[in-house]
């Protein structure tokens, strides 16, 4: 990795990022101090463990909470302003490493959360008896832990305190493995996506774009899905205003993305000298506004359904609106669900995109009652973080 890194600035990040783990902890925790560890594997994970780390925050102020991160895309956005005293990478889980790390930052109580199983470290921890919590988990029968070679990452899971897991088949499949220390308590990103909903969305810039027409806005897209959407706004007669925030904002994506557009398209760096309500395509190339844009949709598409992964659906779902993905979402868990019950629309083609997003045009009504139904939805399915609170209280 250290070899890659000269070419890679992702791995550059993610090397040199590791090299100042040890001195920040030696800076940041005193030998007194009393440590709650949070370990998030990215962005995505750290919002899911939000919740949960404004909680601890809240309920024991004379702690200091770590936070951890596998991943640059996590650590880059939060290193400054993520809820938590201290901020690293995760180092690498080799024995040195763990053991270093922990007399460090001596945890009286850590939390992995969904995915994260570091054998070395858990193997450390469950010998100290530091209590461990996995939140938020999701297994499925195809994981290295229910097959018949996947004993050391078994083990790894035993040695977790408790583990919250979103789902029955989730904690069915653990049971077939004998690990018993489990519970259901769903998933934690429920409750944060309604502190989006409660927070100021306010955007004054997209009450200007939008003005009284009817906004599409794309969010966390791939060049896979951008090919569709700027399809369809490149044929459509409406009035309709389009909202694209792409993943990846590097000038030569951002610059291909709005060459393939016909209809007038400006950027959200260069507001300040446009007038925003000329425009008919607006292109977010910012990070942390595409929740609130989400406020200002009529309806959502979100991207990563035709590439790596789809993305969140929940964020756009909780404002109860209808929501557009791409085939690929078996993975996620909320989106089957959703696109079960008809909150989620799936489309496999421009044409298929086409025909849906006209069918919402035409239809108030339609859109009203896919709204509704994906807003109920993660209503019905909060209390997550009450859960594991409620158990660290009795923990510690």
């Amino acid at each position: 990795m250290r070899i890659v890194s000269f070419f890679n600035p992702k791995i550059r990040l993610f090397v040199e990022g590791r090299n100042k783990t040890f001195d920040t902890l030696r800076r940041s925790i005193a030998d007194e101090d009393k440590i709650i560890w949070v370990h998030t594997a990215s962005l995505g994970e750290y919002e899911q463990g939000l919740p949960i780390l404004k909680e601890l925050r809240s309920k024991y102020p004379g702690q200091k909470i770590l936070l951890t991160f596998f991943s640059p895309s996590g650590y880059e956005i939060k290193k400054d302003n993520a809820e938590a005293d201290a901020v690293v990478y995760m180092p690498m889980d080799t024995r040195s490493n763990v053991k270093q790390f922990l007399q460090l930052a001596h945890p009286s109580l850590v939390i992995f959360i969904k995915y994260e199983i570091w054998p070395n470290f858990l193997d450390a921890l469950g010998k100290c008896n530091i209590p461990t919590l996995l939140v938020s988990a999701i297994f499925n029968e195809k994981q290295v832990f229910f097959k018949w070679y996947g004993k050391f990452m078994k083990q790894a899971l035993e040695n977790f305190t408790h583990i919250f897991v979103q789902d029955k088949t989730s904690l069915q499949l653990l049971e077939q493995i004998g690990i018993s220390s489990a519970s259901v308590s769903g998933d934690t990103r429920f409750d944060r996506v309604n502190e989006i909903l409660e927070r100021e969305n306010q955007l004054g810039f997209m009450e200007s774009f939008k003005g009284n027409q009817l906004c599409v806005v794309a969010g966390s897209t791939w060049p896979e899905d951008e090919t569709i959407i700027t399809g369809f706004i490149n044929t459509s007669k409406g009035k309709e205003k389009f909202v694209i925030a792409p993943h990846k904002m590097n000038p030569k994506s951002l610059e291909k993305l709005v060459s393939s557009i016909d209809k007038k398209t400006v950027l959200y760096s260069e507001l300040a000298s446009k007038n925003i309500a000329d425009f008919e395509v607006l292109i977010i190339d910012t990070i942390g506004l595409l929740t609130k844009v989400y406020s200002y949709a009529d309806i959502a598409y979100v991207g990563g359904g035709f590439a790596t992964g789809l993305h969140n659906t929940l964020e756009p779902a909780v404002f109860g609106i209808p929501v557009i993905i791409g085939p690929q979402y078996d993975s996620f868990k909320e989106a089957k669900e959703l696109v079960e019950l008809q909150g989620i629309s799936v489309i496999r083609d421009g044409e298929q995109f086409s025909e849906t997003l006209e069918a919402l045009f035409a239809h108030p009504e339609k859109r009203q009652q896919q709204g509704a139904v994906n807003h109920r939805y993660i209503r019905s399915n909060q209390g997550a973080t009450a859960t594991v609170i409620n158990y660290i209280t009795e923990l510690i």
